[in-house]
Formats: C-alpha cells, sequence, structure tokens
C-alpha cells in the first residue's frame, strides 16, 4: 500500500514537474528569482522530449508500482498518461520534436512578456 502511494506522489510529482517546465516561467513575474529554478527544468523538459529519452521519474513509478504489486509501464510518462488524450495515434520523433518545441516557445514567449513589461 505505501509503495502505491508513493507511486501515486511521484506521478502528481512528475506532472507537476512537466506543467512547470512549460508554464513556471510565469511565475517569474511575482519571484524575480523563478527564472534560476525554471529554466533549468526546461532546459530538462526540452533535453528529454528532444533526445527521446525517459524521465527517470517514470523509471521510478514504475518501480513502486511493480513493488506495489501492479504493473507498470514501458513508455514515457507523457506516453502512458497523457499522449492518448493529446496525441490519439501514438508518440513518435516528429511529436517529440512538437512537444520539445512547445515548452522553448511558450517559455521564450513567457519571458519576453516579462521582460517587456518590467520595462514599462
Amino acid at each position: 500500500m505505501y509503495f502505491r502511494f508513493a507511486a501515486d506522489g511521484v506521478l502528481l510529482f512528475h506532472l507537476s514537474f512537466i506543467l512547470f517546465a512549460l508554464f513556471g516561467g510565469a511565475l517569474a513575474a511575482r519571484w524575480r528569482w523563478m527564472p534560476l529554478v525554471h529554466l533549468p527544468v526546461a532546459a530538462w523538459a526540452f533535453f528529454i522530449e528532444l533526445t527521446g529519452r525517459i524521465c527517470p521519474l517514470t523509471y521510478l513509478e514504475n518501480d513502486l508500482r511493480v513493488r506495489a504489486g501492479q504493473s507498470g509501464y514501458a513508455e514515457s510518462f507523457i506516453e502512458h498518461y497523457l499522449l492518448d488524450v493529446i496525441y490519439p495515434s501514438g508518440l513518435t520523433r516528429e511529436v517529440q520534436f512538437v512537444l520539445a518545441t512547445t515548452v522553448v516557445v511558450v517559455n521564450i514567449a513567457i519571458y519576453v512578456w516579462l521582460v517587456i513589461h518590467r520595462r514599462t
């Protein structure tokens, strides 16, 4: 039972990490130090998607699920939980490039907006 709760905790953390990588730059409007935390997270998300690797959090969640007597999964977090909702046909290299580009474009837009509004 504890392993299942731990796996669910890792799952929630993983989802939070992804959302922070995508939108965390907006928190810099409130806290000026946030880019020091956010930019490495966004860079890691970009790297994982661009190289087609699986995030270590996926391996941790799978291990905890197996220890809890549940089945793990072989694909990435995005493939397992989100891809069927966003891209029903499955994850391809092209989709991973789109995801990586989305992380970069969204964050560039957020940081450009912050720079423009801090000058005024």
